[in-house]
């Protein structure tokens, strides 16, 4: 199994995004790796805008799967909600269930934050869980 790990205790998310698009074309060529960077591009802003601001990102991949964890200390539930088109977002998890095959959401116990995945599958892959 192939890994990158970024936080934002030494990193951006512009920096976390061109690196997991580097990733990307180097260990999964089956993947797209715009889509991937704009996916991740989503998450981390996510947990900027919405958490602390702290977040760690970790890929991994394996035999035709390509897996992104974003952990963040927010206690807020990420969730796909209404759009809104006067600038107060909604768009983000949207587009991101559009360029992945599965996306989930993990509320860890007594406040302590979250973790979403976005897995990615090669057409070829075995659609085991994420887990």
């Amino acid at each position: 199994m192939l890994v990158l790990e970024i936080d934002s205790t030494r990193n951006s998310v512009a920096q976390a995004r061109d690196a997991a698009a580097r990733f990307v074309r180097e260990n999964c060529r089956w993947a797209d790796p715009a889509a991937v960077a704009l996916v991740l591009s989503e998450l981390l802003t996510n947990a900027v805008r919405h958490a602390t601001g702290w977040w760690r990102l970790r890929l991994s991949a394996d035999d035709g799967r390509l897996l992104a964890e974003v952990r963040d200390a927010g206690d807020q539930i990420s969730r796909v909600r209404r759009s809104e088109l006067d600038g107060r977002g909604g768009l983000g998890l949207h587009i991101v269930e559009q360029l992945v095959t599965r996306l989930e959401v993990e509320q860890h116990r007594s406040g302590t934050g979250k973790t979403l995945r976005a897995l990615w599958l090669s057409p070829t892959a075995d659609p085991a869980p994420i887990t």
